[in-house]
């Protein structure tokens, strides 16, 4: 079936356990189609072989593999960004804990995440980028650039000026440098990667202003 753009959302919205491990079984069996086949030839036929179920109950939840792609990002991104602020470790109240803590948190969480679905990653470059996903990577994106600048506002140890330019390099150099390192075919090692990361992020924070 032809993808596009239109008639991203899923048809069904489960309200019942049996439908939710359905749509599960779905996005699981994509996740190895695509992983197979690439984005282009990974057809809703060999998802709907793959996941053992007819292809006319695949599409009582998504219309196209689109919508599929769609969901798996989401969930992705949700699950992520979650993760993220809870790893930030400081919730408006109270004395935040050391700075380079927060940060490897931070930044040990994202490498995870990536490392979960290093498929995904490359499915993305591969698949037509929707409307619908541009808005939902645009709304995480501002709540982790709110979360990081109200833990930048009160943390002590944090000697930038630019408090709002200095979140939306937090949160941008986090995602952006990790997802191109473990998503890259010569992967960096994620110790390393970590504790470099954490390294640049911290001297940047607590270094005098000019």
């Amino acid at each position: 079936m032809a993808s596009g753009n239109h008639g991203l959302q899923p048809r069904k919205q489960p309200r019942q356990a049996r439908a939710e491990l359905t749509r599960q079984r779905i996005l699981t069996a994509a996740a190895h189609v695509f992983a197979e086949y690439g984005y282009a030839a990974g057809t809703t036929n060999r998802i709907a072989e793959q996941a053992r179920i007819s292809i006319g109950s695949l599409y009582q939840y998504y219309p196209n593999k689109d919508a599929i792609l769609i969901e798996m990002l989401t969930r992705h991104l949700d699950a992520g960004t979650a993760a993220a602020m809870a790893a930030a470790g400081y919730d408006g109240e109270g004395v935040p804990g050391p700075l380079e803590e927060i940060l490897r948190g931070q930044v040990h969480t994202a490498i995870a995440n990536h490392r979960d679905d290093p498929q995904l990653l490359r499915v993305m470059a591969e698949a037509p980028r929707s409307p619908e996903l541009f808005e939902k990577i645009e709304q995480l994106q501002t709540e982790r650039v709110a979360h990081a600048r109200e833990l930048l506002e009160h943390h002590p140890e944090v000697r930038v000026d630019d408090k709002q330019t200095a979140a939306q390099l937090l949160v941008s150099t986090i995602e952006h440098v990790v997802h191109m390192l473990i998503a890259a075919p010569m992967a960096v090692d994620a110790g390393r990667l970590e504790n470099e990361l954490v390294a640049m992020l911290t001297r940047y924070l607590t270094a005098a202003p000019r």
